[in-house]
């Protein structure tokens, strides 16, 4: 009996490390990168693993600490906002292709003002975060919002404090409609923030934390963490000269002429693009893995996890204001991108 009973211990004890086993092995998509997307793929990955019982792991990083994990090998993807460049992808031999498009916001703090109740425009919004323009009550951003009393208030500007690839986006934004800011400032996933009101924040979420509990702040944030948090976003002025604000309607109308493999490693700009409903802010979020990756079964997998949100994903992807990559550019990028994987 004694026996018996230690047999059955024993094949129970097996059996435990058999499915805690198969649980770390389901678990062993590893990531790390851009806060951007992480409200999307923390989505994906929970409907993923209902589906397959492989989990993924995704360190919310910012895109600056995704790049180093990548080329330290540690995770199977690196995940960036700001794209990589060519030939650093050829020096590093990774390839480069966008998984999801959304955009990044102004978000502001200030009494009796709600989503969408005050305009700016980029070379405007350019002044604020330069310091130019410190009072809410500025002449410039009266003119813009006639009517509505702006009060006599100091801008606290918040920032990143992490490298960022938010950051880059959205001073790639800035240095399109604002020669001042590219002279003085420039494009970057760090720079050095001119206003001399400015806090950072680090990720999307310390960005929008700082700006929910500090009055007379303006920040800037991936629009799922604005919507998700319920703070204010401002209505900013397109190439068109149309007010709009951001939603997967208008991140869409941005992407829609997106000419992707036209730049190394799909690293395209869709900052300030032409079209009457385009939102000025558009970017993707792009994702780096290794030609000859080292751990060839983690790479397999995160294929098969994209390959599954690009077809099964989609509508996830609009819930939370994002937009989802086209049939057709998926298509392309399996053909294109992930054929230079080699897996075997």
């Amino acid at each position: 009996m004694n026996s018996k009973r230690t047999l059955l211990k024993t094949v129970a004890a097996a059996a435990f490390a058999s499915l805690a086993m198969g649980s770390a092995l389901a678990a062993d998509i590893t990531g790390a990168g851009a806060t951007f997307p992480f409200p999307i793929y923390a989505k994906w990955a929970e409907a993923y693993k209902k589906d397959t019982g492989v989990g993924l792991n995704y360190q919310s990083i910012g895109s600056s600490g995704g790049i180093r994990q990548i080329r330290a090998k540690t995770v199977a993807f690196g995940a960036t906002d700001a794209p990589v460049k060519g030939e650093e992808l050829d020096r590093d031999g990774m390839v480069q292709f966008p998984a999801v498009i959304g955009g990044t916001v102004p978000v502001f703090n200030l009494d009796g003002f709600g989503k969408g109740e005050l305009r700016v425009t980029g070379p405007v919004l350019a002044e604020m975060f330069l310091g130019k323009i410190s009072k809410w009550n500025d002449p410039k951003l009266a003119a813009l919002n006639p009517g509505k009393k702006l009060p006599d208030q100091t801008i606290t500007i918040v920032h990143r404090a992490d490298g960022s690839g938010t950051t880059f986006n959205w001073t790639d934004y800035l240095a399109t409609v604002s020669k001042e800011w590219a002279d003085t400032v420039g494009r970057g996933a760090a720079v050095k923030w001119p206003a001399p009101t400015s806090v950072g924040g680090k990720g999307n979420e310390g960005v929008a934390a700082n700006v929910s509990r500090t009055k007379g702040s303006l920040g800037y944030v991936e629009y799922a963490y604005a919507k998700r948090t319920n703070i204010p976003v401002m209505a900013l002025q397109n190439k068109d000269g149309n007010f709009v604000m951001p939603d997967d309607e208008t991140f869409a109308a941005a992407a829609a002429g997106a000419d992707w493999f036209s730049v190394p490693g799909m690293g395209l700009s869709i900052v300030n693009q032409a079209g009457p409903k385009a939102y000025p802010v558009t970017t993707a979020s792009f994702i780096l893995m290794y030609k000859d990756p080292a751990d060839k079964g983690q790479s397999v997998e995160v294929l098969k996890f994209f390959d599954w949100a690009f077809k099964n994903g989609k509508q996830m992807a609009l819930e939370l204001d994002y937009v989802p990559l086209p049939d057709a550019l998926t298509s392309q990028i399996r053909q294109r991108v992930w054929s230079q994987i080699n897996n075997k």
